[in-house]
């Protein structure tokens, strides 16, 4: 008898811990993404044999792209800590801006796919002769910013940030919004030669 008492003991012992166990809720862990210490701003000049200049930050590097199509003028603003870029491509117009202007739009337009908006910014420097559109591409569209730039007669100029990773707003959006204020400062000290 005593034998029977213990196989119920730990029958009963072992249902107990089953029924405790199953009380317990679930909770997810949230999600969490590596932190990013961001340098201090500082800017400097790129000025070379293109018939153009502007500030970047000293945290990136302006190097001529040299991909199988490029042209000349054609630029990658390299942000190394960041695992991004900012593709810049050059064109001379010849009354074909309007072509121009399309294509930059069309690639934006290409984004709205995974985009949840994309608000543009018109900017003007009469006295500068600098002219274009800074779009904002919200989601998890694979380019966040884009931007075009002419003097409207004899220059045009597409940029385009992107990152080497997977498009998500949650674990990019601060390196975004870092980058957003270096190409807003781009855009503002742009000048044509």
């Amino acid at each position: 008898m005593k034998k029977i008492s213990n196989y119920t003991l730990l029958y009963v012992f072992v249902i107990l811990i089953i029924c405790v166990s199953c009380e317990s809720e679930f909770t997810p862990k949230p999600t969490g993404y590596m932190r990013v210490d961001f340098p201090e701003k500082k800017y400097k000049i790129y000025s070379d044999d293109c018939p153009f200049s502007f500030e970047y930050p000293v945290y990136a590097e302006v190097i001529s792209d040299n991909s199988k199509n490029a042209e000349p003028c054609w630029l990658n603003i390299n942000f190394p800590k960041f695992n991004g870029k900012i593709y810049i491509s050059y064109k001379k117009i010849n009354k074909n801006i309007a072509k121009f202007i399309g294509e930059a739009r069309d690639m934006v337009n290409k984004h709205t796919i995974k985009a949840d908006a994309i608000n543009d910014h018109v900017f003007s420097y009469k006295e500068k002769k600098v002219y274009g559109i800074f779009y904002d591409i919200k989601g998890n569209a694979a380019s966040s910013k884009q931007f075009f730039i002419t003097d409207s007669v004899n220059h045009f100029i597409r940029g385009a940030l992107y990152f080497n990773s997977e498009p998500n707003k949650d674990s990019l959006g601060p390196v975004i919004n870092y980058i957003h204020q270096d190409i807003e400062r781009m855009i503002e000290t742009f000048e044509w030669k």
